[in-house]
């Protein structure tokens, strides 16, 4: 059984005590692939480091966090699209708009947003989407910007059931997480509505840890908590979820 951990901050500093046990135990888990978004340039080097170590195992993304757009946000960009242009990625991520930390640089949000999806259609890559409180605002965007080469994942996702099918329109997976533990998440009273080939499994480690490690630091090893629960809600063995999630996992990042 191979599971797919399709976001996870593995060079975040909370793992700076014991990263190496952390991989290795959710690599024991069953846990062989480990898709890593960007926030910004200061990861680069962690990033790059983190590939060096784990060649079979991890697969990066470049792009600049929503919560990074900051005033200098265009030499962040410059080095989103440096990086691009000097080697392979697996996405454009994390990218999108976040407004519960921030409001006051929505525009600046949006213009990165735009100027990066961009980018990864120059590239024929996916986007993995950040969206905290801003649903209306994403969608737009993906409204104005859609087309046959606009496709990938609705990290974290956190919305409702009228907000999963629009965004499955505009040729996105979701990435569910320790959210569909909760017993206020919500996700776990409609998910099953939603066909498994839209679904992919993601931890954000180290932050949104399922049951029963909510509070806690999350771990990539933990998304097996996430598939536990998706199979006692589809029905469906674990081994089936993650054949279809990793397989979902493929088609998105074309490895």
């Amino acid at each position: 059984m191979i599971v797919t951990d399709t976001h996870t901050h593995l060079y975040s500093e909370a793992f700076n005590e014991d990263r190496a046990e952390m991989i290795s135990r959710a690599l024991d888990a069953g846990v062989e692939r480990f898709f890593i978004p960007a926030i910004d340039s200061n990861y680069t080097t962690s990033m790059l480091q983190l590939e060096k170590d784990y060649p079979d195992h991890v697969f990066l993304m470049m792009g600049l966090h929503p919560t990074s757009v900051k005033e200098n946000f265009k030499e962040e960009l410059k080095h989103v699209e440096e990086m691009l242009a000097k080697r392979k990625f697996y996405a454009v991520g994390e990218i999108g708009i976040d407004l519960y930390w921030d409001k006051s640089t929505l525009d600046i949000q949006i213009e990165a947003f735009r100027r990066q999806i961009n980018l990864a259609k120059q590239y024929k890559l996916p986007i993995v989407i950040h969206c905290r409180e801003s649903f209306d605002e994403i969608f737009q965007i993906l409204e104005d910007e859609k087309s046959e080469d606009l496709y990938g994942i609705f990290h974290c996702f956190t919305g409702n059931l009228e907000q999963a099918h629009k965004a499955i329109s505009y040729n996105m997976k979701l990435g569910i997480g320790g959210v569909v533990t909760f017993k206020n998440g919500k996700i776990d009273q409609f998910i099953n509505k939603i066909d498994l080939k839209y679904i992919v499994l993601e931890t954000d480690a180290p932050y949104l840890a399922p049951k029963p490690y909510r509070g806690k630091r999350n771990e990539s090893s933990y998304v097996m908590k996430v598939l536990e629960k998706l199979s006692e809600l589809y029905q469906m063995s674990e081994e089936n979820i993650a054949q279809i999630t990793t397989e979902n996992s493929k088609q998105v990042f074309g490895i």
